[in-house]
């Protein structure tokens, strides 16, 4: 008689050679990817299809996952962008009047691999220990040494550009033709709420992440907006040269997360991975302009030199992590330019952070 899906065993390799057995939830299939963990306790299908984790393969913190179900509207973009996904405990059952399915026929429905009934306290304390690392889950290879086998094909994160992954690969408009403010944003995988937060106020223009500034230009826009991406923002060359050409052009330019990164490196300050990443929505940053602390939602592998910036005579730090000390926001001395490490429209998460989009907004006004 065939197990259910429920009881189906499933398996979890780590590249450090540590196993966890659980059971299959979701598409019974293997995943592989680079490791990492979410702290948040809400929001997981926002986490889901965020575009920033590209080739990762997460951990849910919480306990229980799945609970009130999946909505066709709590999307970051068009798809699950997770590779696979680790849980303690899953509920097949849902509360919320306002979903649509259940968690497992929406993982169903986007060829998501998924493990439950793994020790995810246990698991997260290695990777906290340990620091970022592949792995492979399976719930149709169950041998070892075969996983083993098939892991070893996985690429490293460091070194990899994924951004043309999951960008547009046409330029397209958001919002109201009529707005005196236009934006182009370089989509390196942004978010559908950061673009609605930026639509309510100006017209946009979306170009895919490998568009030239001369592209870019010919849409006239008061400024640019460099959006969130996953993978190395180090071998994104294309991209810190039109961050240059920004720079030159004296367009007021907001980076955000890979942005941030990316706005660095346009200004001399190297990147470096992580030892295991901030990805959750309860991540203390404090803002150095104001002396105000803000609870920030957060999903980067990488960060800036905090070293390179202390030496620079044109950046500038304006926000710190209050729990490691790493730069979480820097601007440009003598150029209408900043960026922050976090995701400021907030979803999911407290919106503790969208003063950022009214500064952006007050930016371009005073330069228009």
């Amino acid at each position: 008689m065939p197990q259910s899906r429920s009881t189906q065993p499933a398996m979890l390799l780590l590249e450090d050679g540590t196993v966890y057995h659980g059971k299959a939830f979701g598409k019974i299939g293997t995943a592989a990817g680079e490791l990492c963990f979410n702290t948040g306790m809400t929001g997981y299908q926002e986490v889901f299809t965020d575009p920033s984790y590209k080739g990762q393969v997460l951990i849910m913190n919480n306990c229980y996952i799945g609970n009130y179900g999946t909505k066709k509207d709590d999307v970051e973009s068009s798809s699950v962008k997770i590779s696979g996904l680790i849980c303690k405990n899953i509920s097949y059952n849902y509360s919320r009047k306002q979903a649509d399915e259940s968690l497992e026929q929406f993982l169903i429905e986007n060829n998501l691999v998924a493990i439950y009934d793994v020790d995810t306290r246990a698991l997260v304390s290695h990777v906290r220990s340990k620091g970022a690392m592949n792995c492979i889950i399976s719930s149709e290879i169950l041998d070892e040494a075969k996983l083993k086998a098939e892991l070893v094909k996985v690429p490293d994160m460091e070194g990899q550009a994924l951004c043309a992954e999951v960008s547009t690969k046409e330029a397209y408009n958001v919002g109201d033709p009529n707005s005196e403010i236009r934006i182009a944003v370089m989509d390196n995988g942004v978010k559908r709420n950061m673009l609605k937060c930026l639509s309510e106020r100006a017209y946009l223009k979306v170009f895919p992440t490998t568009a030239t500034f001369e592209e870019c230009e010919g849409f006239k826009p008061h400024a640019y907006f460099i959006s969130n991406g996953p993978g190395d923002p180090a071998p994104l060359t294309y991209a810190v040269e039109n961050i240059k050409k920004i720079l030159e052009a004296e367009r007021p330019m907001f980076g955000i997360c890979l942005g941030h990164q990316l706005l660095a490196l346009a200004n001399g300050i190297p990147t470096y991975k992580m030892h295991h990443g901030h990805r959750g929505l309860n991540h203390p940053v404090k803002n150095l302009l104001t002396g105000r602390c803000e609870i920030t939602t957060q999903n980067h592998g990488f960060a800036i030199d905090a070293e390179a910036v202390a030496k620079s005579a044109n950046v500038e730090v304006t926000h710190v992590n209050l729990n490691d000390k790493s730069v979480e926001g820097i601007r440009i001395k003598n150029k209408p330019a900043f960026s922050v490490q976090y995701h400021p429209e907030s979803t999911p998460g407290p919106h503790d952070s969208r003063y950022l989009f009214d500064d952006f907004f007050t930016m371009i006004k005073a330069n228009m």
